[in-house]
């Protein structure tokens, strides 16, 4: 089969390897959609890679034995590798599983893990039926694109009630906006990238603000009789938008954080969590169960079609990584039959 990789500083391209086998209750996967995420940062960077991609769908191309799915089966490939029998597994939240599996140890190979290739590898029971008439690359919108959001609103409890502020307007911040407009809420995105601000104008959202003006606080104060917003989501990890969230929402609102960092927030904790009697939700896709709720986002939102920017053939992998990295896209999927 042919893979993406990437080789090194602003490299990427495809190469050959071998077609990874089915095994026990894993089944193959003939990849249709593979969208991109933040695999343009280790194309910056300079950092090989030789598995990309977490997030895919297709068509079930093998079986090793009778299971949830059977070839010919077209589904949305779930991330990760959880083992499907502890607790978080068995109530849904299996990305939080603590026992993943050695993915070479059990499949005897380190082919089929990532997504950006022909074929990819997954337990069957995470390989979930993408319902008729919807496309593999609206379906593939199912992970990251509107999952990871999907979760923290559901946590959240957003609604038609809600003044919703969103942090980032990456691909990730992006479909926030697709699911809180799906669910009625007002939209207040903070966004410094030109190309990203009138995109998320284009999917809903009543205003945009530059986070690098001046008293942005002030501003979303103004748009909220100086209350607040009722709850607030961080996409991008930055830790002034993580501030910003917090600062920004109003006493006994709600923020989730759903861009990841590696440095460490500050939080104060009698201002923050005491005084302002603020909840914070740290969230990570989304429980199983909600799949049917993301694809009625998928097959009923007006704008879902925005929330892809462009489809490209997997042949043109340098081209797609400059793409994500100069960051003038929204998602962008592709295509590695072609």
């Amino acid at each position: 089969m042919k893979k993406a990789v990437i080789t090194g500083e602003r490299k990427a391209a495809l190469v050959e390897a071998p077609d990874p086998q089915p095994k026990a209750d894993w089944a193959l996967v003939k990849v249709h959609a593979a969208p991109m995420c933040t695999e343009y940062k280790a194309f910056v960077a300079g950092t090989e890679q030789e598995f990309l991609g977490h997030e895919a769908a297709g068509e079930v191309a093998a079986v090793a034995q009778p299971g949830p799915v059977k070839v010919g089966d077209r589904v949305v490939v779930m991330p990760q590798f959880p083992c499907g029998r502890c607790w978080l597994c068995l109530a849904g939240d299996y990305i939080h599983c603590q026992n993943n599996y050695d993915f070479g140890a059990f499949t005897g190979s380190r082919e089929g893990q990532g997504t950006m290739a022909q074929y990819v590898l997954k337990p069957g029971w995470l390989l979930l039926p993408i319902p008729d008439g919807i496309s593999y690359e609206h379906a593939s919108l199912a992970c990251c694109a509107l999952g990871a959001t999907f979760g923290a609103f559901d946590t959240m409890g957003v609604d038609a009630f809600d003044t919703m502020l969103i942090a980032g307007a990456g691909p990730v911040g992006l479909g926030a906006v697709v699911n809180a407009c799906y669910r009625g809420a007002r939209v207040i995105v903070a966004e410094p990238h030109p190309w990203r601000a009138k995109r998320a104008e284009q999917l809903g959202a009543e205003v945009v603000l530059d986070p690098h003006g001046e008293d942005l606080a002030g501003q979303i104060g103004e748009l909220t009789q100086g209350k607040g917003v009722d709850k607030a989501l961080d996409c991008c990890g930055a830790l002034e938008a993580q501030r910003l969230c917090i600062e920004a929402t109003r006493r006994k609102g709600k923020v989730a954080f759903v861009g990841q960092s590696m440095e460490d927030l500050p939080i104060k904790t009698t201002l923050d969590l005491i005084t302002a009697g603020l909840t914070l939700y740290g969230s990570w896709h989304y429980n199983i169960s909600l799949y049917p709720k993301v694809m009625q986002v998928i097959q009923e939102s007006p704008v879902i079609e925005r929330l892809i920017s462009h489809v490209l053939p997997m042949t043109e992998i340098q081209q797609a990584m400059e793409l994500s990295a100069s960051h003038e896209c929204a998602k962008i999927i592709l295509k590695p039959w072609e």
